[in-house]
């Protein structure tokens, strides 16, 4: 009898059903479609005077901006505490806040100067047809006393009801200071404000989700407001905010990543581009903050500085906000009033863009730092009025300039110090906003730093 021994016939691998799936669109391309729509209905509105369509695209510009704004106390409170204490984990921590601040004011004289040469050169105010009885003043005005008074808060209240972030940053920079002396006594309140902070930006994450939708309704109402015949008469103006602002992002920044950093500028836009974009849109540093100092996290920055550099860059570092659009717009407005300009004068537009500029972290926008400008100068405040109209248009761009600035310059730093991850920074991949579950999912808890906001 035969005992041929029989092999058993491979099991059959087992089969996955095929499932259809909802190819899954990019976020920059649900952006430009928000973009496309927005624009195609504030021009419907308009030209057909749909007064209901108008509302509604107004209502939801403003919905999505006030859920950005819903987490905008808390977030920078726990950012900038959380990270002051995490500088104790960093090696020359004075030398790299010190070289950070450094590096933020270059890049503002930096800033100033070619937002001067440009209205030097373009004559911004001349031929609008618009002149001093178009002005109005505006509600809130800037001053040098009101700003270095107004850093401290009378109580520990009232910055979170007014939103006052200067103040906010202030509370939170001496209660983060204060832990670091405490040590291991302070470990409660910083795992507590740890949780916090993680909590904050998982609910803040859903709402950047939510940045197309609001895209539509913040793009859709300016044009429906204001129609293409007012962006005409600041056609000059308009165009020499953006090319400023572009200048600075497309030039000088590239130019410093390559020069200083050592750095190929076009792995940085491929990084940072979510930030950038999301920006742009939302006109909102302290929205885009989780994103800023995740992308900067990405392309090399340790963790503990970039949780510092990125809030502490989001409060005071403005190029966009505080260097080009002030200097450009006191040249627009002295114009407009014919009020003649000296060398002294461009000097103080300089010194104030570089000194001033945590002015900006206290409204949205930049109305703040352009009244502390044009009060230095002694121009008409009534200016201002002048470009409240235009502003949402030329604030995506400035918000743009702003965020790509606090994610290149601790790059710079980090470059300097010699503890930039250059393989992290040559393999960074952009963060696939509205794909996952924001960028964070994939990662164990564990190993996530908390990523902070601001103004």
């Amino acid at each position: 009898m035969s005992t041929s021994a029989q092999t058993p016939a491979p099991a059959a691998a087992p089969q996955t059903p095929k499932t259809s799936r909802i190819p899954k669109i990019p976020f920059w391309v649900q952006i430009l479609a928000g973009l496309a729509l927005g624009v195609l209905l504030g021009w419907v509105a308009k030209s057909g005077d749909i007064g209901w369509l108008g509302s509604t695209l107004e209502h939801i510009g403003d919905l999505f901006v006030q859920l950005l704004k819903l987490a905008v106390a808390p977030l920078v409170f726990f950012a900038i505490l959380v990270s002051i204490t995490n500088l104790r984990q960093v090696n020359n921590a004075a030398r790299l806040a010190t070289r950070t601040l450094l590096w933020f004011m270059v890049t503002s004289l930096i800033a100033v100067a070619i937002g001067l040469a440009i209205g030097l050169l373009t004559h911004p105010g001349a031929g609008t047809g618009l002149t001093p009885k178009d002005g109005k003043l505006p509600q809130h005005t800037g001053s040098w006393i009101d700003f270095l008074t107004g850093i401290v808060p009378t109580d520990v209240i009232t910055p979170f009801t007014e939103l006052n972030v200067l103040q906010i940053v202030f509370i939170a920079a001496v209660a983060g200071i204060a832990a670091l002396q405490l040590g291991e006594k302070a470990e409660p309140v910083l795992k507590l404000s740890r949780a916090a902070l993680e909590l904050l930006q998982k609910a803040l994450w859903w709402v950047i989700r939510l940045a197309p939708i609001g895209t539509i309704g913040l793009i859709g109402h300016a044009i429906a407001t204001y129609g293409w015949n007012l962006i005409g008469k600041y056609a000059t103006f308009t165009v020499d905010i953006y090319v400023g602002c572009a200048l600075v992002l497309f030039g000088v920044y590239p130019l410093l990543l390559s020069t200083v950093a050592k750095v190929n500028p076009l792995q940085f836009f491929r990084g940072a581009w979510p930030a950038i974009q999301l920006a742009f849109v939302s006109r909102s540093s302290v929205g885009t903050m989780p994103v800023t100092q995740k992308v900067t996290e990405r392309l090399g920055v340790p963790k503990e500085y970039a949780s510092f550099a990125v809030p502490f860059g989001s409060t005071t570092k403005m190029d966009g906000c505080a260097s080009i659009y002030p200097a450009i717009a006191a040249i627009f407005i002295a114009q407009i009033f014919n009020v003649h300009l000296s060398i002294a004068d461009y000097v103080l537009i300089a010194f104030v863009s570089v000194i001033g500029s945590a002015a900006t972290a206290g409204l949205t926008g930049a109305t703040v730092m352009l009244t502390l400008t044009l009060s230095t100068l002694g121009l008409p405040l009534e200016g201002v009025g002048l470009l409240m109209a235009i502003d949402p248009i030329l604030d995506m761009m400035r918000t743009a300039t702003n965020v790509a600035g606090q994610s290149v310059i601790p790059i710079l730093v980090s470059a300097r110090e010699k503890i930039l991850d250059r393989d992290a920074y040559a393999g960074a991949t952009s963060i696939r906003i509205g794909e996952t579950e924001q960028a964070t999912a994939a990662e164990p808890a564990a190993d996530r730093e908390p990523a902070p906001a601001a103004a």
